[in-house]
């Protein structure tokens, strides 16, 4: 049977184009005959997953999307197979998430349960709605973009509030307040310098008291010996003081006092003989008659010796009166 030209090129054409399609769909990760591992998972939105989109567990792929359906006629429930690439021991409590590329191709990530019963072939994955980056963001922006508007309103409510406090009067006031924090302000950065001098290390009164300090800890050092005698001499100085019979030293002090005031008081009273020669009028007179008598005596006894004494075998006898009183000199002497 002889096949014609014609009938050989329509076979290599239909034979072509089934290796095209079988190749392009081998790429994409589909085969066109439904063998392998399978696993369904269920979603009310696809978020943009295609066939041939990866399919993860902890980071590394164990398959891809091979067929997307919809469950019905409303689009409210899509089915997505899994092809996977081996026999794996998937936990019939793990999860599937469709995660969103925020840049990329969206995925699916597998979440692995705790289970000790594992999915089969055909089995429904549980399946879970993931909001993904953009939507968490818009969630976490959501609440703080409502409290950030609260936040507008009653800042702009403070604002009205403080622009009606603050009259030109206000203003003022506050404007000499600020005056005043920057006059303290300046005064604070004089205060610091002078405290910057007074801690210089060099010339800084507080170095130079410290020196002092050390120089007077030093001499104390030195006279360590000094100090301790001197505090042993006044210990035992303290102890003497109380050894001694302090009491009954006071107690003879205070009764020759006594007896000392008994004395002048009967000296005062003119008592005795004492107390006669210090308060008799008269016998201070005799005794000044006395003296004087006395000084007469020997005025003429020194003016006319030979009266009282004569030795000479030719002389004359002094033959004047006696003195009736002292001479210059004499009662000069005696008023001194």
């Amino acid at each position: 049977m002889k096949i014609s030209n014609e009938t050989k090129v329509g076979a290599l054409t239909a034979i072509a184009i089934t290796l095209l399609i079988l190749g392009f769909n081998y790429l994409k990760g589909r085969s066109v005959f439904k063998t392998g591992n399978f696993l369904y998972a269920k979603y009310p939105n696809a978020k943009g997953i295609m066939v041939s989109n990866p399919v993860y567990i902890n980071g590394y792929q164990i398959g891809s999307v091979f067929d997307i359906e919809n469950a019905d006629k409303n689009l409210k429930n899509i089915v997505i197979a899994i092809k996977l690439k081996s026999n794996y021991n998937i936990p019939s409590n793990s999860v599937a998430y469709i995660r969103e590329g925020f840049l990329g191709t969206p995925s699916i990530d597998i979440q692995l349960g705790n289970s000790t019963n594992y999915l089969k072939s055909g089995d429904t994955l549980l399946t879970n709605s993931n909001p993904g980056l953009l939507g968490q963001l818009s969630n976490k922006i959501e609440p703080i973009s409502a409290q950030l508007n609260t936040t507008l309103h009653s800042l702009d409510s403070v604002l009205k509030n403080v622009n009606s406090i603050f009259d030109p009067h206000t203003k003022h006031n506050l404007q000499q307040v600020i005056a005043n924090i920057n006059e303290t302000t300046a005064s604070l950065v004089a205060s610091s310098a002078s405290l910057q001098k007074m801690l210089d290390q060099q010339n800084g009164a507080i170095v130079q008291t410290m020196n002092n300090v050390n120089s007077f800890t030093k001499n104390l050092s030195d006279n360590n010996n000094k100090i301790s005698q001197s505090l042993s001499n006044v210990e035992a100085t303290t102890r003497q003081l109380a050894d001694a019979d302090m009491k009954g030293t006071i107690t003879e002090l205070k009764t020759t006092v006594t007896n000392l005031n008994n004395v002048l008081a009967k000296i005062n009273s003119g008592d005795g003989s004492l107390g006669l020669l210090l308060n008799d009028k008269k016998l201070y007179n005799n005794l000044n008659n006395t003296v004087r008598s006395a000084n007469i005596l020997l005025d003429d006894l020194r003016t006319h010796p030979k009266r009282y004494v004569n030795i000479s075998v030719f002389g004359r006898k002094d033959k004047s009166g006696p003195l009736m009183a002292p001479l210059n000199d004499t009662s000069a002497q005696q008023h001194k």
